[in-house]
């Protein structure tokens, strides 16, 4: 943590990198925002399965009583997978669930958080998440501590000026458009800029430090999307990472 409120990511060369951890109300906001589409959710399935009562009441409660829990939590597990860590509620504040290292969500991590929220919802109104939220130096509540999650705010993506950190010659990881779209999918916005803010500070770094960085980014970006050697051969990691950029910051990304 360099501040408070704020998650500190650091490269083993020392360098460092921050997102600004969401508060307890505006999580407990998101997670009005969810409860009002469960229970929206709640009274449509109780309308489908009315026919069920003319059998047995015992029978619908039971089906009903299971139904509701099990959507409960593919609803949370769903969207945060395929939204990149998001429910409705936190994608209208702004929120993001990430790796607490600042990585992509693991599916593991994902069950483990919504799971443990059924204990971090006891005894009543998230007294126990929201307890152990307030008293955590990183905002966690039980379900992200044992998951290795935190929440952020996410921060918006703006056009940067490419011009800064692009190099002169042609990028030729754009024109394989079926790939660039694979990063683009693949690529969550907080690692993007992260590869962006080390473009932005590479003259900072000493030649040793800033070879590594680069180095360790390449690492993490080409596995995402394999190109042909022929493509990639002929670039040093750095220029691989600002074709990457300029990728992930065109106007094709939204």
């Amino acid at each position: 943590m360099t501040a408070a409120g704020t998650l500190a990511i650091r490269t083993p060369e020392g360098v460092e990198f921050s997102l600004p951890l969401a508060g307890p109300f505006s999580r407990m906001a998101a997670i009005f925002i969810d409860l009002a589409i469960f229970i929206s959710a709640g009274t449509l399935l109780e309308r489908v399965m009315a026919p069920l009562n003319l059998i047995s009441q015992d029978a619908a409660g039971a089906v009903y009583t299971v139904l509701y829990f099990v959507l409960s939590m593919l609803y949370g597990m769903t969207c945060e997978w395929f939204w990149r860590g998001q429910t409705v509620g936190k994608r209208i504040l702004g929120l993001r669930v990430v790796d607490s290292r600042g990585l992509r969500l693991e599916a593991s991590q994902i069950i483990v958080r919504n799971v443990l929220r059924l204990v971090d919802m006891l005894p009543a109104f998230y007294l126990v998440g929201g307890f152990i939220c307030v008293l955590s130096e990183r905002r966690q509540r039980l379900g992200d501590l044992v998951a290795g999650t935190v929440v952020i705010r996410a921060p918006k993506l703006l056009d940067p000026d490419l011009s800064q950190v692009a190099g002169s010659r042609h990028n030729s990881l754009a024109a394989e458009r079926h790939l660039a779209a694979r990063l683009r999918q693949k690529v969550s916005p907080e690692t993007a800029s992260i590869a962006l803010e080390a473009l932005m500070r590479r003259e900072t770094l000493d030649p040793a430090s800033r070879l590594r960085v680069f180095r360790e980014l390449a690492q993490y970006f080409r596995p995402l999307a394999e190109y042909p050697p022929e493509v990639v051969e002929q670039l040093s990691d750095e220029q691989y990472i600002r074709d990457v950029v300029e990728i992930l910051y065109s106007s094709s990304r939204r």
